[in-house]
């Protein structure tokens, strides 16, 4: 037993932005994507969850590595060798993106605890709004960053709530693994959801971000010079970028497969929120008495969960994306009064959103539009970050090697085809 609780906070030490972004990447506005994707195709497109693993994976070491050599996150490398124009443009549209998902994130919260604890809708999202801020802003980074490890286990809700429903399992496995294809704008449309909700812009400012608050944190930094960063650091890093991509997409897997099982096989092929889905669940699960309460609840459980890791990460990198594209301020370790621009925007992106809360805006097509925006955003952006990473002279010694150069371009191109695919078959 002591030796399984010593392995245990090895494992937690090494959990760090890797693990958080990765779990956050499955966000109520991700849960809805994911859920629409099973409902209107079945499970015609969960082998995008293998496709995306690799890339994904790779994308975001590569967002890590930058931040951590560099001491910078993407947008102020971004600005010191490429110039503010592109930045700018890019930043404004994820700013943008981010603030809808933030507003729909609050919403879902909001319904998902009401179908737990039945408590009118807008006393429930100014209570998760105000517990976002307050954290956030109030909270030192040490205690925040353990917050939001502990909130990573929210994702184990969507694994449990596949093996609570019956599953046709040889179906489920040949589709996981053999690619399905429709030249349509709705399936093309969808898989470029798919991508943006997973490959996200806002992944890659927080994830390279983060590398250096954890810097700052361990004192490896030193004023106008590079980190000191090591060989060791490098490989925990790694190690904790994998394992959040491989918890990222074993949650999109099961949120692919529950909507297709329950929903898609009894005619339910459309979902306006991530919360309906849980719903949904309940009066169609037949596995046994009780199974669909169950499974309801451990659904709205993981959205709640999810959300209060998210909806920080959707704010806060805006705040680092914006503030390195100006030269304000920035970093969670900061205190208020010394990062007014940079708290500033987390607060104004947060209450934002909570605003689209009372305007009547239909949420999932709300959600489903900002993810083909962050599909479309991220492909200058995967760019650029190919571009950075293989640099002798941004990177040096920790520059790319060949199956990090392979994978993130595959990433670029694989995007690049899913955007121009969906324009293409576009008939309006």
């Amino acid at each position: 037993m002591a030796r399984l609780r010593t392995k245990l906070r090895r494992i937690f030490r090494i959990m760090g932005p890797g693990i958080i972004t990765g779990a956050a990447d499955d966000d109520p506005s991700g849960i809805a994507t994911y859920s629409q994707t099973g409902a209107q195709f079945g499970y015609g497109q969960l082998w995008t969850a293998i496709f995306m693993l690799p890339i994904q994976t790779a994308v975001q070491e590569a967002c890590a590595r930058i931040g951590a050599v560099t001491g910078k996150g993407i947008a102020a490398v971004v600005r010191e060798h490429y110039g503010r124009k592109i930045l700018t443009l890019v930043v404004l549209l994820v700013l943008l993106a981010n603030t809808v998902n933030i507003g729909a994130d609050i919403g879902a919260m909001a319904a998902a605890a009401s179908l737990i604890i039945p408590v009118k809708f807008t006393v429930w999202i100014c209570f998760f709004t105000a517990l976002i801020l307050v954290l956030e802003i109030f909270t030192s980074y040490r205690v925040y960053a353990r917050i939001l490890k502990w909130l990573c286990l929210s994702l184990i809700a969507y694994p449990l709530t596949v093996f609570i429903v019956t599953q046709p399992w040889p179906v489920i496995l040949r589709a996981t693994f053999v690619p399905h294809i429709e030249l349509s704008f709705g399936f093309l449309f969808i898989i470029t959801g798919v991508l943006g909700t997973t490959i996200s812009p806002y992944m890659f400012f927080w994830q390279a971000s983060e590398e250096t608050e954890e810097e700052r944190a361990a004192h490896m930094t030193h004023r106008d010079k590079p980190p000191s960063v090591t060989d060791a650091f490098i490989r925990r890093m790694r190690t904790d970028n994998l394992l959040g991509m491989i918890f990222s997409e074993i949650g999109t897997w099961a949120i692919i497969v529950v909507s297709a099982t329950v929903l898609n096989s009894h005619g339910i092929t459309t979902i306006r929120t991530a919360a309906e889905a849980a719903q949904a669940l309940e009066p169609l699960v037949q596995s046994f008495p009780d199974a669909g309460y169950l499974a309801k609840l451990i659904f709205a459980a993981g959205i709640i969960g999810l959300g209060l890791l998210s909806i920080p990460v959707l704010a806060g990198s805006a705040a680092y994306a914006l503030s390195e594209s100006f030269g304000w301020r920035e970093g969670l370790n900061l205190k208020v009064k010394r990062a007014h621009g940079f708290y500033g925007v987390i607060t104004i992106a947060t209450v934002l959103g909570l605003c689209i809360n009372f305007i009547g805006i239909d949420p999932i097509r709300a959600l489903v539009f900002t993810a083909v925006i962050n599909g479309l955003v991220a492909v200058p952006l995967i760019f650029l970050i190919w571009r950075i990473a293989q640099s002798r002279t941004i990177m040096g010694k920790y520059r790319s090697g060949i199956l990090s150069n392979t994978f993130v371009l595959l990433a670029f191109l694989g995007m690049t085809g899913a955007s121009l695919a969906m324009l293409l078959t576009f008939r309006p």
